[in-house]
């Protein structure tokens, strides 16, 4: 008998996942969004073997749901739909703040088995226009199993990793993940917002070398999304911010004092840890050992 996936919300990743996820062992993959729009466009693409406009009908005979909604969306459908949801489902996710999401899947029943992930990938643009099956090609795919998490599902989890492409499959704890992602990611996009903010930015054309452009790439990010990760996450991304505030000081005062030695040695001791994470990655070495 054929099983089904269905996939709420198509926009860049979930459209992506729709597109990714074809041809999936037995399983129909059936994608829906709220937005007419989105609906068509999502069905010219192939983003699924199916589109439909109210994911209320399918719920009840999806095998796996996959949510990829913002968070306040995400949560919203699990506390709207926990009754609708198939016995023996797998529910899962691709926010980016773990620890909220896990909290709020505690509304599910019993016989319902959430599994908290986040696929490592994205662009600078969104949307299912720019979606594509290729998206996830050898990027981390990090799952944060509850405490009903099944063996089955993790199984299954990561057969649907391995179709995707993705590049491996990490499992961890939603409080180290948030930790981890507040530190490689969130404060990635804080860096950039921070440069943006700036009147120079209009001034600098001419200028501009990769670095500036590679710092600054995600900066064209949608607010109201971000502010729902940043808030969501905000004990662990303090934390980094303040952390990164104390180093900056660190190097203006060493330019202010003259301290060439200081300064030197603050740059060495942070080329020297490039190298060596680049090195690691280079021969395939573990390099999230504390996952």
């Amino acid at each position: 008998m054929e099983k089904k996936i269905l996939v709420v919300g198509l926009g860049l990743i979930g459209g992506s996942l729709a597109l990714a996820l074809r041809g999936f062992e037995d399983f129909e993959i059936v994608g829906t969004d709220l937005s007419p729009a989105v609906q068509k466009e999502a069905a010219a693409k192939g983003a699924g073997d199916r589109v439909v406009p109210d994911p209320e009908p399918e719920l009840p005979g999806a095998d796996v749901v996959v949510l990829c909604q913002d968070p306040a969306g995400i949560t919203g459908f699990l506390a709207e739909h926990r009754d609708r949801f198939k016995p023996g489902a797998l529910v899962t996710d691709v926010c980016g703040v773990k620890t909220a999401v896990m909290a709020a899947a505690e509304c599910l029943r019993p016989d319902v088995d959430f599994i908290g992930c986040h696929p490592m990938a994205g662009k600078e643009v969104s949307g299912i226009g720019n979606a594509e099956a290729g998206l996830f090609r050898n990027t981390h795919f990090i799952v944060t199993p509850g405490p009903r998490a099944t063996g089955e599902h993790l199984a299954l989890l990561r057969r649907m990793a391995d179709w995707c492409r993705f590049g491996d499959v990490i499992e961890t704890t939603p409080e180290r993940h948030d930790q981890m992602i507040a530190y490689t990611s969130q404060l990635m996009h804080i860096i950039a917002l921070s440069v943006c903010d700036n009147d120079e930015l209009f001034a600098c054309k001419g200028f501009e070398g990769g670095s500036f452009r590679d710092c600054t790439r995600v900066a064209a990010l949608d607010p109201a999304m971000w502010v729902q990760l940043f808030s969501l996450n905000a004990p662990a991304l303090t934390g980094v911010v303040r952390a990164l505030e104390d180093r900056l000081r660190q190097y203006r005062e060493a330019m202010e004092a003259g301290d060439r030695e200081g300064l030197r040695a603050m740059l060495a001791s942070a080329s020297d840890r490039k190298k060596r994470i680049d090195l690691e990655r280079a021969r395939g070495d573990d390099v999230h050992p504390s996952f």
